[in-house]
């Protein structure tokens, strides 16, 4: 009795560990936005910032890459090329639209538009082919409807707002340290907040068509340490270059032992590397699907963390188009498992038949084998 309660504690705990590492991948994007948002109050060049986030980044994955993968195919120019657009698309302007979005606008909202990202994957896929609408079942008319309504959830929580909702009331504002510094970002009026929105939307459709190129990268390069440092080296060199050609002020690059350090070892460190790995174990043990399922958790924990942190308001229009966004996911998530299920339900396809000679002689043999006269044969 006590084995068989031990057995099953401990596959209890087998079962609930992919999803405690999501809840911490979901936590770390937490740290990362708020840290985000401190660092655009104090005025911070947001490109140096990702400039130094990828050099962490590479400096993390490169030792990783060279003690657990020694035994990795050989780089070639087909795959540097690749690295250089994973690193562009998934990196360089993923990260520069989504640090300069979070200081238009804030970090409940900015985050809101990640819940887009599998929404714009398949329709991404659908323009390569690489997905299909199948109107004709429930899982294709759940995916066109899921769709639309992620698209209107994000177009409420652009363009109405609403009334305010008070859920607490707290006096902690980690902004109010640093709101003398850069008051820029205090007054918001409609032209910034479509900006924001509009930088938000550039930075999930980069992530999107990054996913879309993982693909064939992760095809010809399995090495997935290897392939996360050649993408941060490549990041790295890439950003560097675009924060130098739009900021040559030297003090902006030094670093001291304040938020602007914190922030640039943090999101380099443990949302890229942590984070990585973390969601590369969950893939290979539940797969990609499971993991998608977790996006809206981040939204809820930043939009908690944002109103009790940094004082954010949230409004009935955020309320109304984040649950919009969440219900849209889910739908088209039903509807990729649904596919995913009938596949693997499919029966695999007859075998083709046998050339005439090679039936003609089995037919043959068989009628040896029963007792058939030569005569009866012929």
């Amino acid at each position: 009795m006590g084995q068989k309660l031990m057995c099953c504690s401990t596959s209890i705990v087998q079962g609930l560990k992919p999803v405690m590492m999501m809840v911490v991948v979901q936590a770390s994007y937490v740290g990362m936005n708020i840290s985000y948002k401190l660092v655009a109050e104090v005025g911070m060049n947001f490109t140096i910032l990702v400039a130094y986030r990828n050099m962490f980044s590479a400096a993390l994955m490169l030792p990783l890459a060279l003690i657990f993968e020694r035994k990795r195919p050989k780089l070639t120019l087909s795959i540097l090329f690749q690295g250089f657009i994973s690193g562009l698309l998934g990196s360089t302007m993923a990260q520069n639209f989504y640090i300069e979005s979070l200081g238009l606008t804030s970090a409940t909202y900015t985050i809101a538009f990640n819940n887009l990202i599998p929404v714009i994957t398949f329709l991404i896929a659908l323009c390569f082919r690489m997905e299909r609408l199948a109107l004709g079942t429930h899982a294709g008319r759940a995916k066109v409807v899921g769709t639309l309504v992620c698209i209107g959830g994000t177009m409420i929580f652009t363009f109405y707002k609403g009334q305010e909702i008070v859920i607490w009331s707290t006096d902690i504002n980690l902004l109010r340290k640093y709101s003398h510094k850069n008051s820029h970002f205090l007054h918001r009026n409609t032209r910034t907040q479509l900006l924001g929105s509009f930088l938000a939307l550039c930075s999930t459709i980069s992530f999107a068509l990054w996913l879309i190129f993982q693909t064939k990268m992760t095809k010809d390069y399995p090495c997935q340490y290897s392939s996360t440092a050649l993408m941060s080296i490549m990041a790295s060199i890439q950003s560097t270059a675009f924060a130098l050609c739009k900021e040559r002020d030297w003090s902006q690059w030094k670093l001291g032992w304040d938020i602007k350090l914190f922030t640039a070892l943090y999101s380099g460190v443990v949302t890229t590397g942590l984070v990585l790995t973390l969601t590369a174990c969950c893939v290979r043990m539940r797969g990609p699907l499971f993991v998608s399922i977790f996006n809206p958790l981040g939204l809820l924990l930043v939009a908690l963390a944002a109103t009790l942190l940094l004082d954010e308001k949230l409004h009935l229009g955020s309320i109304l188009g984040g649950a919009l966004i969440v219900c849209g996911l889910y739908m088209v998530l039903w509807s990729k498992s649904k596919e995913l299920k009938t596949m693997t339900q499919q029966p695999p396809p007859p075998p083709p038949p046998p050339p005439l000679e090679e039936s003609h002689s089995i037919d043959v043999a068989k009628s040896l084998v029963s007792g058939d006269t030569c005569d009866e044969i012929s």
